[in-house]
C-alpha cells in the first residue's frame, strides 16, 4: 500500500507539473496550517500541550489557490520558517506565466512579505542628493505592479472576534478594483475552505488520528494525490454552468439543470475531463519530457 502511494504520488506530481504551467491568474490566496504527525493520538497528547507544540512543530501544510478558476496552484509541507516561505513562493512562481503578477492575499504571517518581496522585486538605483556626492547604493524594491494585502484575524477562545486588512504593497483603490470584477471584497475565505477540505480528505492532517502517514514524506505524498484529485477530478460548485435544457434523470427526482465543471474545463478548449485513471495512464517519460521551466517574477 505504501509503495503504491509513493509511486502514484511521484507520477501525479510530475503530471501536475506538466499540465499546470503558464497560468494567468488575477489573484492568489496563500495560507499555511499546522499538522501534528505521529504523536497526536487519542489520549496521548492533550489539547493544551498540542497547542504549545505549534510554535516549534516542523510540519506545516502550505497551500496556494486561484480563487477565480479554483486551480490549486501549489501545496507542500515544511517548517514554519522564512526559508520554507521563500521555497513555497518559488513554487507558485514556477506555475504562473512569465510577467504575471497577480493580487496576493495572505494572513498576517510576517515572513510572507519577505518571501514575496524576494521574488517580486528589482534593483532600483536611487538618485544622488548632491551633484558631487557619491552615488548611493541600489535598493531592492517591489515591482510597481505588485499588489499584496494581509487579512489579520483576531480570535478569542477559538472564536473569530475581529478581522482587519493591511495593504502592504499597492493601494487600496487598485486592490478593490481587482476584486470588484468578481463582486468580492478583501478576504481569504476560499483558502480557508480549502484548508477545511484538506483536513476532511487527508486523515494525516486531522487531529487525534492514527494514519499511514507518520512523517513529512508520507504527508507530502498524500498531498500530491489530493492536489491532482482536486484539480482534475472533483467538480466545483462555483464553476458549474446552467444547461440549455433541463435533462431528465433516472428516478423521481428533479431534472438536472447544471453541468458540473472542474478547473481544467474552464481552461482547456476541448472541454475534456481527466480522472485519476487517465492521469496515471500517461507515461512518466512523456510527462518529464513535456515539463518546461518557467521564468520567475524576479526583475532582471
Amino acid at each position: 500500500m505504501l509503495q503504491w502511494l509513493v509511486e502514484a504520488a511521484d507520477h501525479l506530481k510530475a503530471f501536475s507539473q506538466c499540465v499546470l504551467h503558464n497560468v494567468r491568474a488575477t489573484q492568489i490566496q496563500l495560507d499555511e496550517r499546522y499538522a501534528l504527525l505521529g504523536a497526536f493520538k487519542e489520549g496521548e497528547v492533550r489539547e493544551a500541550e498540542a497547542l504549545k507544540r505549534l510554535s516549534r512543530s516542523p510540519h506545516w501544510v502550505w497551500v496556494a489557490i486561484d480563487p477565480v478558476t479554483k486551480w490549486l496552484l501549489a501545496i507542500d509541507v515544511g517548517a514554519h520558517t522564512l526559508a520554507m516561505a521563500q521555497c513555497f513562493v518559488h513554487q507558485v512562481v514556477q506555475v504562473l506565466a512569465p510577467a504575471c503578477v497577480p493580487l496576493l492575499l495572505t494572513d498576517g504571517y510576517q515572513d510572507d512579505m519577505t518571501a514575496l518581496l524576494t521574488h517580486v522585486g528589482a534593483w532600483v538605483e536611487r538618485p544622488r542628493q548632491r551633484a558631487q556626492a557619491p552615488a548611493p547604493k541600489s535598493r531592492w524594491m517591489p515591482l510597481p505592479q505588485l499588489l499584496y494585502t494581509q487579512v489579520i484575524k483576531v480570535t478569542h477562545r477559538r472564536r473569530l472576534v475581529r478581522v482587519s486588512h493591511r495593504v502592504v504593497f499597492g493601494t487600496l483603490a487598485v486592490i478593490e478594483q481587482v476584486l470588484a470584477a468578481h463582486g468580492w471584497q478583501i478576504n481569504t475565505a476560499c483558502i480557508e475552505r480549502v484548508n477545511l477540505t484538506i483536513r476532511q480528505h487527508i486523515a494525516a492532517v486531522g487531529r487525534r488520528v492514527i494514519t499511514l502517514c507518520k512523517g513529512e514524506d508520507g504527508l507530502r505524498h498524500q498531498l500530491a494525490l489530493y492536489q491532482t484529485s482536486d484539480n482534475f477530478c472533483l467538480p466545483h460548485a462555483s464553476l458549474r454552468q446552467p444547461l440549455p435544457q433541463p435533462e431528465p434523470i433516472h428516478g423521481n427526482g428533479s431534472a438536472k439543470r447544471w453541468r458540473p465543471r472542474t478547473p481544467p474545463l474552464g481552461r482547456w478548449p476541448d472541454g475534456s475531463r481527466l480522472d485519476v485513471a487517465r492521469s496515471a495512464a500517461v507515461p512518466r517519460a512523456a510527462v518529464a519530457a513535456a515539463t518546461k521551466p518557467v521564468s520567475s517574477w524576479r526583475g532582471r
